[in-house]
């Protein structure tokens, strides 16, 4: 599976608004079984705080282009699978304050969720229904209920207009795969252009899909102008068309 290079560089989406790709480890990489491109997000902060969303690797060099553009402060921990890039960066920015919602933290410490790596993050605040005052007023946040194996949190960053998503979506690209990686990702439902929620999240839901659905009708209410995900091609346009059609399960 072909990554989206160059990796680990600061790419800008918008003002005070980027991401950086680079390839999954475990536990992130069980759908494509072998490693497969994740995507992290970073907002910098109107106080010059960044914040981390869903960490890829640290390396010396990405740590020190962040440096330039603000100080990291929020390590951002959206679901059980997007762990394990996190205690590099508290190692090395050990100030910074890591968010997860209370059943990634308690999931995570498990062999199954988080592996070696999890048990080593410390886990400082939860992530709940409204954004705390650390980025109040700038990112808006909503947890996706009605699946105890597969929580998350979306979140909206209204100055650039821009829902942020983790794995509620998956849209790789056939192009870059092998055969057999597009024939198992397709089963799951997580191909571009028709890329969806992963046919095992969806089924971790069960009868809780009404509880995902205003959360689902937030996210469209939020009218985004693009929507970024952890894995695969993310939509710089139609933003609200994408939601509607990846979520047409939910709605």
């Amino acid at each position: 599976m072909r990554g989206y290079e160059p990796l680990d560089t600061l790419k800008a989406v918008a003002p005070d608004l980027w991401i950086v790709d680079g390839i999954a480890t475990e536990p992130e990489r069980r759908l494509a079984r072998r490693g497969h491109p994740t995507r992290m997000v970073v907002v910098r902060l109107a106080n010059g705080d960044l914040w981390l969303h869903a960490p890829v690797g640290h390396s010396q060099w990405l740590g020190r282009d962040l440096a330039v553009q603000g100080t990291i402060r929020h390590l951002v921990a959206p679901n059980p699978r997007h762990v394990s890039g996190i205690p590099p960066w508290q190692a090395a920015y050990p100030r910074a304050v890591t968010w997860a919602v209370p059943e990634v933290a308690a999931r995570a410490a498990g062999a199954k969720a988080g592996g070696r790596a999890a048990a080593k993050i410390r886990w400082d605040r939860d992530l709940g229904a409204q954004a705390p005052g650390d980025w109040a007023g700038q990112i808006d946040q909503v947890v996706a209920q009605g699946s105890r194996q597969h929580p998350e949190v979306a979140f909206f960053h209204r100055p650039s207009r821009t829902l942020i998503l983790t794995d509620l979506i998956a849209n790789f690209e056939p192009e870059r795969l092998s055969f057999w990686q597009r024939r198992r990702l397709g089963m799951a439902g997580a191909l571009d252009p028709d890329g969806r929620t992963p046919a095992d999240i969806r089924a971790s839901f069960g009868r809780g899909k009404a509880a995902l659905r205003p959360a689902v009708e937030r996210m469209i209410a939020w009218a985004p102008e693009r929507v970024i995900l952890a894995h695969g091609r993310w939509y710089d346009r139609d933003a609200v068309r994408e939601l509607r059609r990846a979520f047409r399960w939910v709605l």
